[in-house]
């Protein structure tokens, strides 16, 4: 056949696409860039969010996701487009086959807008899967057998934990907190001990440079630079991973009770089955260093990462499209 089969992770911060017999094609940020004037589009993905707090009135760089959901339906299509033709060519032959993830809790209103915005982007038909189930198949989980797999999906915009059996999601919990929570809670904590205003990109760069789900033995540090909140100048301070670790507290608690709140609602034999497995986590927040160490310690369970955490929601919406007879009952309706 020469029609293509495509997952696509729509995220909050990255948009990822899997194309059938090649893996993994696109991984780009979830981010436009339209001029004021016209309302027309200058940039898209990196190169629009190189752009992110560094434009001219005339530029506006908005994130057309919001919490796993679409917050302005039109950017959000033109992006899909965008990245649609990226893949598949200008004006393909045959209109490729969308398999693209949602998360699980959304309104029929907020998936249908997604399938709306795939359909119109150029797909020629195009189907929705919960998010936690796709993360679990693409990160090579059993989903086929009747026992418990977990997994903990940490995007950008929502955290959802689900207990996977027999192609389908039992229990779930979600909340909308997710890495750019994490980053807000860094950007308040040193504006509060430091009186320094610093951008979400510097945060996000904290975070991974020297963040930390738990206290680390050996404390690191980088240099930060931002605006004094005082003087209103250019100020240079020193940070530590200790700190950070105690700035992102708040979130990390919140996503723990994500997980215990799923455990809870657990049937007793799948329970047993993830003392034995263990849970997996997925998703960007997973790339967060000893959030399994936190995760394992809070709930008694075993926890690991799934290898290339980012890409399991892809990959796994991907190969549901390339099942689709036997996935289709698990499928989201619209």
């Amino acid at each position: 056949m020469f029609e293509k089969l495509l997952g696509i992770d729509l995220g909050t911060v990255n948009l990822l696409v899997y194309m059938k017999g090649k893996g993994i094609v696109l991984q780009e940020p979830s981010v436009v860039a339209i001029a004021t004037r016209d309302s027309k589009i200058v940039a898209v993905g990196q190169e629009a969010a190189d752009m992110l707090g560094r434009t001219p009135e005339s530029i506006e760089v908005a994130r057309p996701m919001r919490d796993g959901v679409i917050a302005d339906y039109v950017v959000t299509e033109a992006m899909l487009r965008y990245f649609i033709r990226r893949t598949c060519g200008r004006n393909p032959l045959f209109k490729p086959r969308v398999m693209i993830s949602t998360p699980k809790g959304v309104t029929s209103v907020e998936s249908r807008a997604v399938r709306d915005a795939t359909l119109e982007a150029g797909a020629r038909e195009a189907y929705l899967i919960p998010e936690p189930l796709a993360a679990a198949y693409g990160a090579g989980l059993p989903i086929d057998t009747p026992t418990g797999n977990m997994v903990v999906d940490i995007g950008g915009g929502t955290t959802e934990a689900a207990v996977v059996s027999m192609y389908d999601i039992v229990v779930w919990s979600a909340i909308r907190i997710g890495g750019n929570r994490i980053d807000d809670a860094i950007v308040n904590y040193v504006r509060k001990k430091y009186n320094l205003l610093i951008g979400d990109q510097t945060a996000e760069e904290i975070k991974i440079k020297i963040g930390s789900a738990v206290m680390m033995p050996e404390n690191m540090s980088m240099e930060v630079r931002g605006r004094d909140q005082v003087a209103g100048l250019p100020k240079t301070i020193t940070i530590t991973s200790e700190e950070v670790t105690e700035a992102i507290t708040e979130p990390m608690q919140a996503i723990v009770g994500t997980v215990k709140a799923t455990l809870e609602k657990t049937p007793p034999e799948l329970a047993a089955d993830i003392i034995d497995r263990g849970m997996v986590i997925t998703g960007g927040g997973a790339l967060l260093r000893n959030i399994d160490k936190l995760l394992t310690k809070e709930t008694g369970v075993p926890c690991y990462v799934a290898e290339n955490p980012i890409a399991c929601v892809a990959i796994g919406a991907g190969k549901a499209l390339e099942n689709y007879a036997i996935m289709k009952r698990s499928l989201m309706q619209v």
